[in-house]
């Protein structure tokens, strides 16, 4: 609980701030500039814009160092948009290169900890038509063993290991991959380990923690499993799998692992694609987006489950979340979706202002989802930027067209 005097005093400030129109505080800075260099006391977070998949590299205040993600995805359609920075690498390589560049110029050499929140192909590495083998040729490169290949990762975290057998055998071609990757890295030394829904002890500061006693990250859910919001105890939302027909399993989205981060007064949200959908109502236990966000609590920076689609992204995970800040993984032309894109912005929900991002808004989208005007941003990595202390922070927009990570806009500072 934070003293009555301080709450009172950021009462005052907040009430203060609801008078000052957003252009005027929070209005986009066009320019054309590099990001600051990260320094001691600051927290980065880089949601990096392939088109091809999601991935977010964090670089924590005592500069451990965390990725979310490695997605890659392949081939031509319709609903996809050209790869970038061009397709003349894989998508697992751009994002290597990108964590390597932010790396490099932070200090950090190595990703310290790799979080896959479930397992599919746009969250940890399709494979690649004529992708090339490991060096052991035990496995193919894309994804997160693309990003390995460039920055070593010391340490993987996922939901199913070490069997990958709930809620069914994970046996498609790219998961057999990523389990050979794993295989590899684990006799390399690296270091393997299950998903603990409930813990704050699992992604810890590792080089200097006790410098910032205010940063912590909570595992909210996974597999099913959802934090009850005391102590690490956690309650089961799915019915036992005796009890369903192979079917109707808990299918690999609601499984997604979520954590929040909290660096003193800023909180941020992130779910993989946890979704909400219910079957019409008939299977309640379904929506592991709902408890996963109730139990998170309010948040400055949340990103949007499942990409922002259709079946996610409901009006208690907006309820619960009031974020400040909306960041929207998108690839796809269904990248948000209507309904969700009106959730996201509606004053019902909730009535304090909020800045919507997304990495990508193909133009299809944008002439049949009026809504999408709204976004802040329809292109390019998405940056967030704390402060020491976590007091404020700011949003900054990279160009993904090219490695030259110049800021195309700035907004902020926003109050944590």
């Amino acid at each position: 609980m934070f003293p009555r005097r301080r709450f009172l005093l950021r009462s005052v400030a907040l009430a203060a701030l609801d008078k000052i129109p957003a252009k005027g505080l929070y209005a986009a800075a066009p320019i054309s500039k590099a990001l600051p260099a990260w320094k001691p006391g600051v927290l980065e977070i880089h949601h990096i814009a392939t088109n091809r998949g999601n991935s977010a590299l964090l670089i924590l205040p005592d500069r451990t160092t965390m990725m979310v993600d490695a997605g890659a995805i392949y081939g031509t359609t319709p609903y996809l948009s050209d790869p970038l920075p061009s397709a003349q690498r894989r998508p697992g390589e751009w994002i290597g290169r990108y964590a390597k560049r932010r790396l490099e110029a932070s200090g950090p050499t190595a990703i310290d900890t790799f979080l896959l929140t479930h397992l599919h192909g746009d969250h940890v590495g399709y494979l690649p038509p004529d992708g090339p083998l490991s060096s052991d040729r035990t496995y193919r490169l894309t994804g997160v063993s693309d990003v390995a290949a460039i920055v070593p990762i010391l340490r993987f975290i996922d939901r199913a290991w070490p069997d990958y057998t709930y809620p069914a055998p994970a046996n498609a071609d790219f998961q057999k991959n990523y389990r050979a990757f794993l295989h590899a890295q684990s006799n390399a030394g690296k270091k393997i380990e299950r998903f603990h829904p409930g813990s704050k002890e699992q992604f810890r500061l590792q080089h200097n923690s006790a410098a910032y006693p205010g940063f912590e990250i909570r595992n909210l859910i996974a597999n099913g499993e959802v934090w009850i919001g005391e102590g690490e105890q956690i309650r089961e939302l799915f019915p036992e799998l005796s009890t369903l027909q192979p079917a109707d399993y808990p299918a690999e989205n609601p499984c997604s692992c979520a954590i929040r981060l909290r660096y003193g007064r800023f909180g941020y949200y992130t779910g993989g694609d946890l979704t909400n959908d219910t079957n019409y109502g008939r299977d309640r236990w379904r929506d592991s987006e709902s408890p996963a966000a109730e139990v998170c609590g309010p948040v400055s920076v949340a990103v949007t489950n499942h990409h922002g689609y259709f079946n996610a992204n409901g009006d208690r995970y907006v309820r619960a979340l009031q974020p400040r800040v909306f960041v929207i993984p998108s690839w796809d032309s269904a990248h948000p979706t209507v309904n969700v894109l009106n959730t996201l912005l509606s004053k019902a929900i909730y009535s304090r202002d909020r800045d919507v991002f997304a990495t990508l808004v193909k133009q299809e989208n944008r002439i049949a989802n009026k809504k999408t005007d709204e976004l802040k941003s329809r292109a390019g990595h998405i940056v967030v930027r704390v402060e020491p202390g976590g007091e404020t922070f700011s949003v900054h927009i990279l160009s993904n067209t090219d490695e030259s990570d110049t800021v195309t806009a700035s907004f902020g500072p926003y109050i944590s």
